[in-house]
């Protein structure tokens, strides 16, 4: 079995579960078919697989955040609000993404905790991502509407690792595109 199987299945198993759920190496890494001595010659112990399986995550995102900026089909509105259809394509084939990130700076409160700093490593990625195209759109204040937007989004992915609701991902996906809609029209002046 190739490395990045073991992070996609430990991947997996964190979201059917949790991060509070696998406590040891055997749960993370589930049933693969290695042994578990060959294992821990990459992982030895829990934490450093959720290390790698959390950073392969982040390498994830990272990629097909960037796949969608330089997609020239899609403007800069259409790019932030894309997250969402993932996320509905994802619960909808019984995948629950939530938000490992979140999690696990819960999980590590400790700030120079490696997989803390990980965590909020992708955290200001995305709050980048978003800044960039408000500050494309010329938005009014896009640093403000990249927090809002930003909050609404951790709000959606911490709800779907409790509730596990489809529509928990529309209704986030409406509040994201109102908010975008009235930073657009404080821009054009409606609102003065």
């Amino acid at each position: 079995m190739q490395r990045e199987q073991v992070l996609e299945h430990a991947l997996n198993v964190l979201e059917q579960n949790g991060l509070a759920a696998t406590t040891s190496l055997a749960m993370l890494a589930g049933n693969v078919d290695i042994p578990q001595e060959q294992l821990q010659r990459f992982w030895p112990d829990r934490d450093a697989l959720l290390y790698d399986a959390l950073r392969f995550h982040g390498q994830q995102i990272d990629n097909w955040r960037r796949q969608l900026l330089l997609d020239e089909t899609l403007n800069a509105e259409d790019k932030l609000l894309a997250r969402y259809k993932v996320l509905e394509e994802s619960v909808s084939n019984g995948r629950f993404p939530g938000c490992l990130f979140i999690a696990a700076c819960s999980f590590y409160p400790q700030t120079d905790h490696p997989i803390h700093q990980l965590a909020e490593q992708q955290k200001r990625a995305s709050w980048q991502y978003t800044h960039q195209l408000l500050s494309e759109l010329e938005t009014d204040n896009p640093t403000l509407v990249a927090e809002q937007m930003e909050l609404i989004l951790e709000g959606c992915l911490s709800k779907l690792l409790v509730k596990r609701n489809v529509q928990d991902v529309a209704t986030a996906y409406r509040l994201a595109e109102d908010v975008l809609r009235f930073a657009l029209c404080r821009k054009n002046g409606a609102l003065t």
